[in-house]
């Protein structure tokens, strides 16, 4: 099983670094205090350096409302998955815990204001890529939804051999592939345009991975896909 960026995603967005964590027979079950406090400490500077009116300004933030925008996207209405926590944060909520692996990338995700999501590998048929929705793609039901659509054509998703596994790229991600306590196999990515540089991707990801391990265990690994590297067996 492979994840790949198709050629026509590097044609349109130039310097795209992708972080790819493969982690095979984790312990996703249970909470650690250690990770809330971390996410807790994030929120508690997100809310003192950043406010909601502004945040849409951060370099970080308009390049994925520029991206939402290219493929027909309201980006007021359909956030990337980093500012709809960032907005959740500066509302004044604490992001809640859903697994330990979740939680330490939704922690990754706030520190370093960077798209960040997980997959698991035991739920997936074939290989994944990320590429441009096509004409006629099946159906698929969202987190948090009760009825599955289709992505429209012209817009970024990842999808297997079975349907779309993320909408709008880090918008929202399927039912079917989510993480759980009871995942053993996962993969996880985080995703930066310019301005992010690859070393910035680098350090998110060997940080999640570095915490992935210690929290979880198993036997986990990274690499970095970009337009010299596109794809990697997961």
């Amino acid at each position: 099983m492979k994840l790949k960026i198709a050629d026509e995603i590097f044609e349109k967005f130039s310097g795209l670094n992708i972080g790819v964590i493969t982690a095979k027979n984790i312990n996703n079950a249970g909470a650690e205090d250690e990770i809330q406090n971390f996410i807790r400490a994030q929120e508690k500077e997100i809310r003192e350096k950043y406010n909601a009116e502004t945040l849409s300004e951060n370099p970080k933030i308009s390049v994925w409302r520029k991206v939402y925008s290219s493929f027909g996207a309201k980006p007021k209405k359909n956030k990337c998955s980093v500012e709809s926590l960032y907005r959740l944060t500066l509302q004044g909520n604490d992001l809640r815990h859903i697994s330990k692996i979740v939680d330490l990338y939704n922690f990754i995700s706030l520190k370093y204001m960077l798209p960040v999501g997980g997959e698991d590998i035991d739920q997936m048929t074939g290989d994944v890529v990320l590429a441009f929705a096509k004409e006629n793609e099946v159906p698929v039901l969202l987190l948090g939804d009760k009825v599955p659509r289709a992505p429209h054509p012209g817009e970024v998703i990842y999808k297997d051999d079975v349907s779309t596994l993320c909408r709008r790229w880090n918008w929202r991600e399927a039912d079917r592939t989510k993480l759980t306590e009871e995942t053993k196999n996962c993969i996880m990515v985080i995703e930066g345009l310019p301005p992010v540089s690859q070393n910035e991707v680098e350090s998110a990801t060997k940080e999640l991975m570095e915490l992935a391990q210690k929290f979880c265990g198993g036997e986990i690994s990274y690499t970095i896909l970009n337009e010299n590297k596109r794809e990697v067996e997961i």
